[in-house]
């Protein structure tokens, strides 16, 4: 929460403010690694963007001032999480004294850069699934358009709003609750048409991370202190900074390592947020260029094809010999989707899109050759056909043997490869508007961390459990692919620490961090379903 610093009241009187010694101008060699690598990256964004836009089938300049446009507000949702969250990870190391603030800044965008780039792409996923599966489907159609562009900008108003006004916010709260009302906006807009509303089931799922990853931080951080005492009997770990002296260096390389870890698993699942919307965005735009994903290799299509046949034939034993051939197997899927209940011809309609796309891939052998007005839909299909095979192996209906769920699970993730990618450059932006946003906030979450949550200056201890913690609960989230809150977790676990070791909390911090956590989901909620039915209204 790297807007709490301005809530709570001063610090009692003969109390050091530890900002003050912050004040001084920035090192220059930091500033300058900075701009090169921000330059740098820069550079490659362009080379990439340009090289990929040139294969693209784009008759006029709209597709790319849509394109330039929906890109900024994406980057500047990841900007504004770099300083509502991001700045959580150097708190600690700048605290103690462990790194100047700037070489603090300048590894810690290092280190999320290089966590962006390792990351899965499962939690940017995970939550383009909670929006609701035709405005998935339709992105590039003008409702799509107003989805993307509602939740985005709510999200960032929202997140600047509060910390203009001083609010505690989580980027992820915001985004989930912004997600939530795009959806239910769009349910009620049609009330009387088959429009679904949010995956629930998705939704409640993502929900109880964020809700327990907090919780999680508290308690362990709180256990970790209390067994370190009893463990390690290490006077200094115990006490509190003194003045500019950096920690003793067994101390000092603790608390690089968990400002080292917390930043590559921030980077690997918080800047992940951002990236599923911005691939929705390069779909809708030019669907050509990032519909499929063009850097398959030959044996990976072989591959896919092979999975694809076997699959069919799979299907096909699951097929009641009673049941008729669909009309529109598209739209049956997608009805499954939308409403979890399995009909008689549901199953027969996955078969016939998973016999369609083996044909396709046989007659075109790479994505590249499929003509431009159909990428679109190969997409389409690939999406329906692994959102249905998900669905029926979490539901076990059908019950599937064994070695049949194995191999439709090799055919699912075959599709998810397929659709399911995110080119290197869009890990480099998110990584950079991060960085940015990073340098923008991490003096006000500096103190909060170190301060304001406790009564006591957080000692070197509290600082190492809340970093290590930290660092292991988004690691864990992470492999589930589920996103959580960097900012709460932090948090929570620093308070955690206090209360254990007996220094108190601030009451006033801690309503501020009640607060923003339970208005964050529905103010968001509601500022992104009005935009949406604005912006709807337009096109």
């Amino acid at each position: 929460m790297a807007d709490l610093a301005t809530l709570v009241e001063a610090l009692p009187a003969g109390k050091a403010r530890i900002d003050l010694k912050y004040t001084k101008p920035t090192n220059r060699r930091g500033l300058a690694m900075f701009l090169v690598a921000l330059v740098s990256g820069l550079i490659y964004i362009a080379v990439h963007i340009a090289r990929d836009l040139d294969h693209a089938a784009i008759a006029t300049v709209w597709p790319y001032l849509l394109l330039a446009l929906a890109l900024t507000i994406a980057l500047g949702f990841e900007f504004v999480n770099g300083f509502h969250d991001t700045a959580n990870a150097v708190a600690t190391v700048i605290y103690t004294n462990s790194l100047t603030p700037n070489v603090a800044v300048v590894w810690s965008g290092i280190c999320n850069l290089t966590g962006v780039l390792f990351s899965s792409g499962t939690v940017a996923f995970a939550v383009v699934t909670l929006l609701p599966v035709e405005l998935i489907l339709k992105v590039s159609a003008g409702t799509g358009f107003a989805l993307v562009f509602a939740l985005l900008i709510a999200a960032i108003l929202w997140n600047l709003g509060t910390w203009w006004f001083g609010l505690p916010a989580s980027s992820s709260h915001t985004l989930v609750g912004s997600i939530i009302g795009v959806g239910l906006a769009n349910q009620l807009l049609n009330l009387h048409g088959q429009a679904s509303g949010l995956d629930w089931q998705q939704v409640v799922k993502v929900l109880k991370a964020l809700l327990i990853s907090p919780l999680l931080g508290f308690v362990l951080a709180g256990g970790l202190i209390v067994a370190s005492k009893w463990l390690l009997d290490f006077p200094s770990l115990y006490e509190a900074p003194k003045n500019n002296e950096p920690p003793p260096f067994p101390i000092r390389a603790l608390m690089v390592i968990t400002c080292t870890g917390v930043s590559f698993f921030h980077g690997s699942n918080d800047g992940q947020k951002g990236m599923g919307l911005i691939m929705l965005i390069l779909i809708g735009t030019v669907p050509t260029a990032y519909a499929l994903n063009h850097a398959t290799s030959p044996m990976e299509m072989q591959q896919f094809i092979a999975a694809s046949e076997q699959a069919g034939h799979i299907l096909d034993r699951y097929v009641s010999s009673t049941a008729q051939s669909s009309a529109d197997p598209r739209a049956e899927l997608t009805t499954y989707i939308r409403t979890h209940q399995l009909q008689a011809a549901t199953v027969p309609a996955l078969r016939q899109v998973v016999t369609e796309l083996n044909h396709e891939m046989v007659v075109y052998k790479t994505f590249q050759a499929i003509p431009a007005q159909d990428q679109s839909q190969v997409r389409t299909d690939m999406y329906l056909a692994s959102e249905s095979l998900r669905m029926m192996t979490d539901s076990r209906t059908p019950p599937f043997a064994p070695q049949d769920k194995a191999a439709l699970a090799d055919f699912r993730g075959q599709l998810d490869k397929s659709t399911k990618f995110i080119p290197t450059w869009v890990k480099v932006a998110v990584a950079l508007a991060l960085g940015l946003g990073t340098m923008v906030g991490w003096r006000r979450i500096v103190v909060t961390v170190g301060e304001k949550i406790g009564k006591d200056h957080m000692t070197y201890a509290q600082g190492a459990s809340a970093g290590l913690v930290t660092m292991a609960t988004i690691f864990a989230a992470d492999k589930f692919g589920l996103p959580v809150s960097t900012t709460h977790i932090l948090s929570s676990s620093v308070a955690g620490t206090m209360a254990a070791n007996g220094s108190g909390l601030r009451l006033s911090t801690v309503r501020n961090i009640a607060a923003g956590w339970v208005l964050t989901l529905p103010a968001a909620a509601l500022l992104s379903g009005l935009l949406y039915c604005l912006f709807r209204s337009l096109v």
